[in-house]
Order: structure tokens, then C-alpha cells, then sequence
């Protein structure tokens, strides 16, 4: 099982469209209550090592200083919201960080 996921998107950028809260409906909560991008990331790559183990890696693409060309084509083809959550070089509806969402992404993968 090797899955490869890759988050896309910008350092000040927040890690979804919804405030966090008491519920924390992403199952995330190292990250909070800073509600950005990096510190998500991190809290996810943490939290699927503990569930999966080495068979996942993830990895953070930002768009600071610029949109390489591959991400411009998967923004002209999906117009997907940001952060850009792609797995095993799928463009997922997801759009924020979000341990439940990513998790029902990665069994698509391993169910195949």
C-alpha cells in the first residue's frame, strides 16, 4: 500500500472553509486554534503515520511564490478550491484539511 498525497495551497491560507470549533469535524486538533494551512499538515501527516504507518506519504506544494504549470492545468481542468487535496494524482472534491474526508479518499484508493 503506497498512497501519495499531496496538499496544495498557500502558507497564510486557512486549512478549510469552516472556523474550527469545539466539534473539530476534521479530527485534526494539534493544529488548532491556528486555523491554517502549515499546522494542519503537520497534524495530518501525524495522525495518518499513526493509523497507516509508512505506506503514506504526504506532502505540502505552496503556491507562495508562484503556480508551476501542472498545478495551473489541474486549476484550468478541476477549478478545485484550495487547498487542493490530491491523492495518488487524483484531484479530490475535498477542499480543506480534513482527516474524515482524506481518510474516505484513501480507501477509494485502496479498495481499487
Amino acid at each position: 500500500m503506497d498512497i501519495e498525497i499531496e496538499i496544495i495551497g498557500l502558507s497564510e491560507l486557512p486549512c478549510g472553509p469552516f472556523p474550527c470549533d469545539d466539534d473539530r469535524s476534521c479530527e485534526l486538533t494539534e493544529c488548532f486554534p491556528t486555523e491554517r494551512l502549515l499546522p494542519a499538515v503537520d497534524a495530518l501527516k501525524k495522525k495518518l503515520r499513526s493509523e497507516y504507518g509508512d505506506g503514506i506519504s504526504v506532502t505540502l506544494t505552496l503556491l507562495d511564490d508562484g503556480v508551476p504549470r501542472r498545478i495551473r492545468d489541474i486549476i484550468e481542468e478541476h477549478q478545485p478550491p484550495l487547498p487542493i487535496v490530491i491523492i495518488n494524482g487524483r484531484v479530490t472534491p475535498i477542499g480543506r484539511v480534513s482527516l474524515h474526508h482524506i481518510r474516505k479518499e484513501i480507501q477509494k484508493e485502496l479498495d481499487k
